[in-house]
């Protein structure tokens, strides 16, 4: 599992950092879909938006390739993620396996490092108190 993890991983932050870069340098040629695709891509080139996401993605990349702050790059590329298979999933189903794939590489590197997460996923959440009943951040001089 450990051999699957750090190829899910470097795969994760090659594909991420290739076209994060890819939006900045326009080394990969990609003609504009048509329909509500090359409209919704359209209003993203135009506003400045991709290059925010480009950004988000070139960063998280290298945290991954370097392994590095990877529960940190993991977070920040899962709603990018998520944003790229609702595009290919209503928009433009040619592109749907590789998001799948980079889907499938996200979940194995998460499962990998799941205890960095273990705080999010607590239905309850149990306040410590200090010793003398107060919360702990308080202090005990009157003011």
């Amino acid at each position: 599992m450990k051999i699957i993890t750090h190829i899910s991983r470097f795969l994760l932050g090659l594909i991420f950092l290739v076209f994060g870069l890819n939006g900045f340098l326009h080394f990969i040629p990609m003609p504009l879909p048509s329909g509500v695709a090359g409209q919704f891509l359209g209003a993203m080139f135009v506003s400045k938006y991709l290059l925010a996401v480009s950004g988000l993605q070139v960063i998280s990349g290298a945290l991954l390739l370097t392994n590095r702050y990877v529960p940190l790059a993991l977070t920040v590329l899962g709603p990018i993620i998520v944003n790229i298979l609702l595009f290919h999933g209503l928009m433009n189903p040619a592109g749907i396996g590789l998001a799948v794939l980079v889907t499938i590489f996200w979940g194995v590197v998460l499962v990998s490092v799941r205890p960095a997460f273990a705080g999010i996923f607590q239905a309850r959440v149990d306040f410590k108190t200090a010793p003398s009943g107060r919360p702990v951040g308080t202090s005990s001089a009157i003011a």
